[in-house]
């Protein structure tokens, strides 16, 4: 088995279990390594393995999940007649010890030995994603599972909705076990050199960018490398493409506003449009400034930021 007991987690504190999984690469770190995981990039998950950035707390629907897992788990073996039997184990790779794996399950499967199970629970909207494949984000999952185990397969069993109950089977694909091992192992070295890895677009990103350079060096100037010649272009297009996206969904909108008129719901087969009055109440600076300047000047906080400007050299 190439795969060992790091350590028990059962009745571990929450807190314990995310300290021992910044030793490694966990089963739903493996989609923002390979960056197709849609709330995180890689670069965050980065900045967490090296304690740069706490690790994120488990949201509502993480919670539910967790909730909901033992009936998902029954309802599987109670559909399949496949039992299922429950890891309290951290497990970590013998080949690769930065690749770790918390299993919710697994199963014998005749002529495939053990097989790695695993529950899931979706919203309604999600159900579209699960009619003939499964996520790619938990496709990297199962597979990373497998690539830690050894093991020849995985179930994955989804509740949608509430009311939809689904699972689906996935062999061994040894390629794409290699290949996520590659990308993760190019990772995990970035963890130990404390070097980020390759940039990209997400905000994560943009805050990592912001708070490694937070001042600038006043006047300071320098010759950019050749390479910047074509993020410029790339710039530009996608200022232009921007531009024509923005005012495409401001036409939208304001059609669907005129069709609207005074009324505050409107439907347009399963869709909902809702132009509703919202009132608030917003503090008038600058009347405060002018009748109460030492006020204002005592309840005024100064920030700084960078601003990022692209204009002609000419």
């Amino acid at each position: 088995m190439p795969a060992k007991i790091l350590v028990s987690t059962g009745n571990m504190p929450y807190s314990d279990w995310l300290e021992y999984r910044k030793q490694g690469i966990g089963g739903s770190d493996a989609s923002v390594v390979c960056g197709i995981n849609r709330y995180r990039s890689p670069v965050e998950l980065w900045m967490e393995k090296t304690n740069q950035l706490q690790a994120q707390e488990a949201g509502e629907a993480a919670y539910w999940g967790t909730q909901l897992e033992p009936f998902v788990r029954a309802e599987f073996t109670k559909r399949t007649g496949i039992e299922v039997r429950t890891v309290d184990q951290l497990l970590q790779s013998e080949e690769h010890p930065f690749m770790l794996a918390n299993l919710d399950g697994i199963c014998e499967i005749p002529d495939m030995g053990t097989c790695i199970f695993e529950a899931k629970t979706a919203s309604a909207y999600k159900v579209v994603e699960w009619e003939e494949t499964i996520p790619d984000e938990y496709m990297i999952q199962l597979t990373h599972y497998m690539a830690v185990t050894g093991y020849a397969g995985a179930y994955i069993a989804v509740l949608i909705g509430g009311n939809i109950f689904k699972w689906k089977f996935v062999e061994r694909d040894e390629e794409m076990i290699s290949m996520l091992i590659k990308l993760e192992s190019d990772f995990w070295h970035h963890v130990q050199d404390c070097t980020p890895p390759p940039l990209d677009g997400s905000d994560a990103t943009a805050k990592f960018l912001a708070e490694r350079f937070y001042n600038s060096i006043p006047k300071s100037n320098i010759t950019l490398p050749d390479a910047a010649a074509d993020l410029l272009t790339q710039y530009d297009e996608a200022c232009a493409q921007l531009e024509i996206v923005t005012e495409q969904k401001q036409r939208a909108e304001n059609l669907l506003k005129e069709m609207m008129g005074e009324n505050e719901v409107g439907t347009a087969g399963d869709r909902i449009v809702i132009w509703k009055s919202v009132s608030q109440e917003r503090l008038d600076s600058k009347t405060l400034k002018a009748e109460h300047p030492t006020l204002c000047k005592k309840y005024t906080n100064k920030t700084s930021y960078r601003r990022f400007t692209i204009k002609s050299a000419s």
